[in-house]
């Protein structure tokens, strides 16, 4: 999953400059944070509930019930699908392994520790995950910005993409510019980005999961840190 994220938001700061990735993580933190708010109420409204589909079936009957599951299905199927795609290309470019056998791969090891581990592998291996590619991240960024000999410092970046922008500039940014916020394609992925994230967030059973099996007090102020890092 964070590869997959990682992959995207170094695509649209390649296509955009720096206003795609800023509007990239912006556009997710919103939701995040707004729905720390609905994870509290869960708890306090609906303290037996196992998924928001029952509390929607509950509360406004079966047509509506029918309606989200749909909406519910197809966002899991679009995120899934983004994240194994993504997740593939990023292991067929490490290691050579073939794109096909990644994707099948992939969610056969993610299946195999949830049907044994269950809510509490997911969670592991989240914390694991996560911890290895900040690593791997700190270690890149590090290493480009202080030992490389083609950067080595973030002012030399900035004279090589400020060089970038006028052999390549930017369509739509000020100046064609790669160091710009005033990018007009940037603010239109930002604001599709925007409205998109409410309905991966809402949408999905993840987010509704870890705010039932968690206590009130600690899952809103695990999705406000969650909103604040991402």
């Amino acid at each position: 999953l964070t590869l997959c994220f990682q992959l995207q938001s170094s695509a649209v700061a390649y296509k955009y400059g720096i206003s795609g990735p800023w509007w990239y993580g912006a556009g997710a933190t919103i939701q995040v944070l707004l729905f720390s708010q609905l994870a509290a109420k869960l708890k306090l409204n609906a303290p037996n509930a196992h998924t928001w589909l029952e509390i929607v079936g509950e509360r406004w009957g079966t047509p509506a019930h029918g309606i989200f599951m749909f909406f519910g299905l197809a966002t899991n199927i679009i995120n899934s699908s983004l994240i194994i795609l993504g997740g593939s290309a990023t292991v067929t470019d490490l290691t050579g392994m073939s794109t096909i056998a990644a994707i099948f791969l992939i969610p056969l090891g993610v299946t195999i520790y949830v049907v044994f581990g269950g809510m509490r592998a997911t969670l592991l291996c989240d914390y694991a995950h996560t911890t290895v590619l900040l690593c791997i991240v700190i270690i890149v960024v590090f290493t480009i910005y202080s030992k490389s000999p083609k950067i080595g410092s973030i002012s030399a970046m900035h004279k090589l993409l400020s060089a970038a922008s006028k052999l390549a500039p930017v369509q739509g940014n000020a100046g064609g510019s790669y160091l710009t916020m005033r990018s007009k394609n940037g603010l239109i992925f930002g604001v599709i980005n925007i409205i998109g994230n409410f309905a991966t967030v809402f949408n999905d059973q993840a987010y509704w999961q870890r705010a039932i099996a968690s206590r009130p007090a600690s899952c809103v102020k695990g999705y406000l840190l969650g909103g604040l890092a991402w």
